[in-house]
């Protein structure tokens, strides 16, 4: 169904800025509503100006955050720029010297605010950047990219009432909260109070929002409800999202037929997911040759010179069909680049300066056709 892929994948349906797809979604919401109810436990916010669903994954990973934001810093300045809006009435317009100096007295217990500083001048661009893309704030007379050579220069600014649905609304108070894992310690909770009823919200929500599903124990409770239930879970994925359910001995993949995919997508028309696909099959020869030994619980567990060697053995073999730019690329920008890009799929780890390979590495793999390895040997 197009209006859950449309929920899901963006933050949220602004109705001025995709009227459009604003009514679209909001004619279908009515017979999705018990999907996000019922079996992933969020909350729909269904209103005149937005269509949002309060995304709450199951586990909090890496790679979930604003891809915009860069620092922590980030994070602080944004927080502060919601709560100096939720101050402010819809459509009231302010000065950015009050939101600058607002945000100076907000921030005096967190961090050092220092305007004159480049790095936090960037910070806070990408900060309004990112509230004037969400709409949470429009500008007038004036950019806020002139804020990066001067801090000084004013821009009109006017709120634009979306602030206020940005922020999740919780159960349950949070203001005692100090990281992400008081979160999760607040879902055991929920889960040890309503066991049966969370556990299906949690691995819908795995499954939904995240690349894969993994456990090291047989008697996981996940892992029993998936086998259990997945002619059920298939037909619910099946009619609202699409794509088919595998489960593995260690591990389970929601994967997206072509026609059905939305969002990010790995593998893509691009080169670093290509060359990954490539290491992901060396790796996959490595394990089949007995090499490389899988655990228990599906991994294999490398250190980091023994996967720095195949990645490069990978380029030497592979890297004219490369583009320029990762055929020529420094090495420690590429394994940096190849880690950053299989943790953000959940592929890999890094724990105490080994590598984690997690089941994801075989489950898609990559190579270039026979004729290009042989001219390629003949060279």
């Amino acid at each position: 169904m197009e209006a859950v892929k449309a929920l899901i994948e963006n933050c949220w349906i602004d109705k001025k800025k995709d009227k459009e797809l604003y009514r679209k979604v909001r004619r279908e919401l009515q017979k999705c509503q018990k999907f996000f109810r019922e079996q992933l436990g969020w909350t729909v916010l269904n209103n005149e100006q937005i269509l949002k669903v309060e995304k709450i994954p199951a586990h909090a990973e890496s790679y979930m955050g604003i891809t915009d934001f860069m620092e922590s810093r980030d994070y602080c300045l944004f927080c502060a720029v919601l709560a100096f809006l939720e101050d402010k009435e819809e459509q009231e317009q302010f000065l950015l010297s009050e939101l600058v100096d607002m945000l100076e007295l907000q921030l005096k217990d967190v961090m050092d605010v220092d305007w004159t500083s480049f790095t936090q001048r960037k910070s806070l661009v990408r900060v309004l950047q990112f509230c004037e893309n969400m709409r949470l704030l429009e500008a007038y007379e004036e950019s806020s990219d002139n804020i990066v050579s001067s801090i000084g220069k004013e821009i009109l600014y006017e709120n634009t009432g979306l602030s206020r649905y940005m922020a999740v609304n919780f159960a349950y108070s949070i203001a005692d909260f100090q990281s992400w894992e008081d979160f999760e310690m607040q879902q055991n909770e929920e889960r040890e109070a309503d066991r049966g009823h969370y556990r299906i919200n949690r691995v819908y929500r795995q499954m939904t929002a995240a690349p894969a599903l993994y456990w090291s124990q047989s008697d996981d409770p996940d892992s029993i409800y998936l086998k259990n239930q997945r002619q059920w879970i298939q037909k619910n994925f099946s009619e609202y999202l699409g794509g088919q359910l595998h489960i593995h001995k260690n591990a389970a993949f929601l994967i997206m037929d072509e026609e059905d995919s939305f969002g990010e997508r790995h593998p893509r028309e691009a080169m670093l997911p290509e060359l990954v696909l490539l290491l992901c099959g060396l790796i996959r020869e490595k394990v089949d040759e007995g090499v490389w030994m899988k655990r228990q619980d599906g991994c294999i567990v490398v250190s980091k010179k023994e996967f720095q060697e195949e990645l490069y053995d990978c380029r030497h073999r592979y890297s004219p069909a490369w583009s320029k730019e990762y055929r020529e690329m420094e090495d420690a920008k590429l394994l940096a680049a190849v880690i950053s890009y299989m943790k953000s799929w959940m592929m890999i780890d890094v724990c105490d300066g080994e590598i984690v390979l997690y089941p994801a590495v075989g489950k898609m793999i990559g190579s270039y056709p026979t004729e290009f390895e042989f001219k390629e040997k003949n060279r």
